[in-house]
């Protein structure tokens, strides 16, 4: 209810509006008569079609961006690269889904195509989402999550080596691959 927004956060109505209406066109939360806001469910062909267009967007990106010169690229996803693990590191759940939301767009901005940069930006939001559901309450990482982690930072570093070795095929498996990790958190996450 924006009512309550409004009292909970301390704020005005107008910022709670705006944000509720940026949420909206985000497709994070819609706008029902006579209920206002809610927050719109997953499904699972959300799900699917994330995962799918995850794939079509960052593998379609690797051509364009080793075309170009990735020297900056490579600094800024290494800069992100390093707050994923001290984020891991410290438990920082929130840190994490930032970090990695930035090293999967200065990927993306490296391709120089503002198309694919704004449609992987709108895929990753939702991705995000998913991100901290796939958590499952479990804020101290241990365990299979760790091991999650673990396997998202080494697959960072190959993507980093392979981007700096301009290797087109190694650079779109290793994406590939990627994004089926992240896939199979989400996935035993839902089927829990």
């Amino acid at each position: 209810d924006e009512k309550e927004l409004v009292q909970e956060l301390g704020i005005g109505r107008t910022p709670v509006r705006e944000a509720l209406l940026r949420l909206t066109t985000e497709s994070l939360v819609k706008s029902e008569p006579n209920k206002g806001f809610v927050v719109k469910p997953l499904t699972l062909q959300d799900v699917k079609a994330m995962f799918e267009a995850l794939n079509v967007i960052e593998t379609g990106i690797c051509p364009l961006t080793l075309a170009q010169d990735t020297t900056e690229c490579v600094t800024l996803m290494k800069q992100a690269h390093e707050r994923v693990k001290r984020a891991i590191s410290e438990t920082n759940l929130l840190e994490l889904v930032r970090a990695n939301h930035d090293f999967h767009m200065h990927f993306a901005r490296c391709s120089g195509n503002q198309y694919l940069i704004r449609a992987l930006n709108e895929v990753r939001n939702e991705v995000n989402r998913l991100a901290y559901l796939s958590f499952g309450g479990d804020l101290t990482l241990r365990g299979d999550l760790h091991q999650h982690y673990q396997t998202v930072i080494e697959e960072h570093a190959l993507i980093i080596t392979y981007l700096k070795k301009k290797d087109p095929e190694a650079l779109r498996q290793i994406i590939k691959a990627h994004i089926r990790t992240f896939q199979h958190r989400v996935i035993k996450y839902l089927t829990s």
